[in-house]
């Protein structure tokens, strides 16, 4: 299975008054990881004349974060790696994990998902995937983030971002 490693850098603004990087701005890394591996990386390796039409329209349906531990404003860009879990006729499930490269450790700070549907926005409607935008992300299935949802060794969930 193969994911899409985005590097993605931590800006100043990211920090709360708490010292860490604010739990809103991990859906912006999110955001971030997601735009490269649909409509920078997807049109080079879509169908043969023309990519997929992602970059056409489409829209978040579902978000869904687990926070595993602080992330600490840094100059080192966080590690976002995407993949597939999931393809059906018209939506498609990512999933992400905001970490550490492997040469810093591989400390994992988020797993998520985000549902994506294609979206036809000249008619106002959700449609299907196209075979193309399928086949690309036939490229990147495999299955959802270990561990999401466990808990830790005194049953808290974690090290959460601040609100």
């Amino acid at each position: 299975m193969a994911r899409h490693v985005y590097r993605c850098p931590l800006r100043w603004a990211d920090m709360d008054a708490y010292g860490h990087v604010n739990n809103v701005e991990f859906l912006r890394y999110l955001e971030e990881a997601r735009i490269d591996f649909m409509f920078r990386l997807a049109p080079d390796e879509g169908a043969a004349g023309g990519g997929t039409s992602f970059a056409g329209g489409s829209v978040v349906a579902r978000h869904e974060i687990d926070y595993r531990r602080q992330l600490v404003h840094r100059y080192e860009p966080v590690t976002v790696e995407v993949w597939v879990t999931e393809i059906r006729a018209a939506a498609a499930t990512l999933a992400y994990e905001v970490k550490d490269g492997p040469e810093d450790g591989g400390a994992v700070y988020a797993r998520a998902s985000t549902v994506i549907v294609p979206y036809d926005f000249g008619a106002g409607r959700p449609r299907r995937i196209t075979a193309e935008e399928r086949a690309f992300l036939e490229k990147y299935l495999g299955p959802p983030p270990a561990g999401r949802g466990e808990r830790g060794a005194h049953g808290e969930p974690g090290e959460a971002a601040a609100a």
